[in-house]
């Protein structure tokens, strides 16, 4: 160690630790990362104001209005069911064919699946395209994979401050197109009362306009993005099983050992040290902070997802029923208020939070922020049964978003975690991968399992609080989770 110069200037008392200045953000590849992102947002949330409607449309109800929460759920979860089954394997291709293959897969399958789901006239219809959305869309753990590849430790919350931009303007943008666009023929006489087909396909518009960002991105995407592995393989190749070679030397017994606060494994560690340009084999990715990461992002996103479900169902509900009774403009302004200032609050202190109080602070206490936010949706009722849609519902509905902003905040967080336990750089695809298995694992489950609760809650007056209870045990299930997350980042990683 060089000894250090010391003059009349220098300090008495130096720093304990001095923080190192951040990186700057590689903005030409960062910007198309986030306009990418948008994509999967606006799919997602489009469909958001007026589902409830469509399935009234369709018929599959027979005019039972307490089934219609069950419908929507169900066809929330289809994308999820599918994702489930192909995303750990996308993951895992990206590692060896390359990000960029994947996600022009990804973008062209939310392109056709969308279209599909606008000419859908059926219920199957509509299955059959939520299906072909979520087999063919890899791109979650692709992109956020990405992200850490294009920034470095310094600068990787900030990255993730930025995540938020284009889910949140998705979340913004998707509903206002969706609620603004659908049954055009209806809204907008004078352009398309004369449409014959906007009458037969009510709900096409409000479906191409992502359906065609969708293509756009995927230009964006082939002209202009920069692959970020940086040795690959061809896909043919890796179907023949050449690729094997990158991961013989590192087949072989893993053992995991260690607590909350050091969790790594000897072997995986030293193994990924020696070769950390080659990714490792899944059973290898199976290690306690693994697990752990990708436990706690299961867990967030179980509770988050039969939120986002529950709301605009609650909205749609009539007052007496246990809902608000708003139409489908109402609840895309209501969720596009929200995208935006979700987004805003994300950029501008999320990176200065996470500086001052830590990813583990902000994760447990955005998880405990749930339990009121949950509680807003009976007190919602309970005001408009006795003073309609008063100025108190929207302060509480104004409240409700205050609770879901700082809930998001969990998200950035488990990120960061997701990405200090991949145990090599080579191998953050797969342990993205991972992670996202078990979302939507869970995001299968929660849209229809939680609506199907709100039905019930419903159908029967001693039953009103069911769906409360359920979604408030979900919070208490991820505080939980949370306290095997360790206050400092797992170390040996990238």
């Amino acid at each position: 160690m060089s000894q250090q110069q010391v003059d009349e200037e220098t300090p008495l008392l130096q720093p304990a630790n001095q923080k190192k200045a951040r990186t700057p953000l590689p903005w030409r590849q960062f910007s198309i990362i986030l306009f990418l992102q948008l994509a999967e947002p606006l799919t997602s949330q489009v469909i958001a104001p007026f589902a409830p409607q469509l399935i009234r449309d369709i018929g599959i109800t027979d005019g039972d209005e307490t089934r219609v929460g069950y419908y929507v759920g169900l066809m929330g979860s289809l994308f999820f069911a599918t994702q489930a089954l192909t995303v750990l394997h996308w993951s895992r291709i990206s590692d060896h064919i390359g990000r960029k293959p994947v996600i022009l897969t990804g973008l062209f399958g939310l392109s056709i699946s969308m279209y599909c789901f606008g000419l859908s006239r059926t219920f199957y219809g509509l299955v059959l395209s939520r299906a072909l959305n979520g087999a063919l869309n890899g791109n979650i753990g692709v992109i956020k994979s990405m992200m850490v590849e294009l920034t470095d430790s310094t600068n990787l919350a900030q990255a993730y401050a930025y995540m938020p931009i284009a889910w949140s303007s998705g979340g913004a943008i998707g509903p206002l197109i969706g609620g603004s666009l659908s049954r055009p023929a209806d809204r907008f006489p004078n352009i398309f009362g004369h449409s014959q087909f906007m009458k037969t396909y009510p709900y096409f518009l409000a479906c191409a306009v992502p359906a065609t960002f969708s293509v756009l991105a995927w230009v964006v995407t082939f002209l202009f993005l920069q692959e970020t592995v940086p040795t690959r393989v061809t896909l043919w190749q890796l179907l023949k099983g050449k690729s094997r070679e990158h991961s013989a030397s590192l087949k072989g017994p893993v053992t995991s050992t260690g607590s909350t606060n050091s969790l790594s494994t000897g072997d995986t560690s030293q193994r990924a040290k020696a070769d950390g340009s080659k990714p490792l084999p899944l059973r290898s990715l199976l290690i306690p902070r693994v697990i752990i990461a990708a436990g706690n992002y299961a867990a967030l996103s179980f509770l988050d997802i039969a939120f986002r479900a529950v709301q605009p169902v609650f909205f749609a509900t009539p007052v007496e029923l246990g809902g608000l009774g708003l139409d489908p403009p109402r609840i895309g302004n209501i969720l596009a208020i929200y995208g935006v200032i979700n987004g805003l609050f994300q950029i501008f202190f999320f990176a200065d939070l996470h500086d001052r109080f830590g990813s583990k602070i902000i994760y447990t206490v955005s998880m405990a922020v749930a339990i009121p936010m949950v509680i807003t949706l009976p007190i919602l009722n309970a005001v408009a049964r006795v003073q309609g849609l008063s100025l108190t519902v929207w302060a509480i509905i104004g409240l409700q978003l205050v609770l879901s902003m700082i809930l998001n905040l969990a998200y950035s967080c488990v990120f960061i975690y997701i990405a200090a336990a991949s145990p090599n750089q080579a191998s953050l695809g797969a342990t993205n991968g991972i992670a996202q298995l078990g979302v939507s694992i869970v995001r299968t489950i929660g849209p229809a399992s939680a609506t199907s609760t709100f039905s019930l809650s419903i159908q029967n007056p001693h039953h009103a609080w069911i769906v409360y209870y359920y979604m408030i045990a979900l919070v208490c299930i991820g505080i939980c989770a949370s306290l095997l997350l360790p206050r400092q980042l797992w170390k040996n990683t990238h």
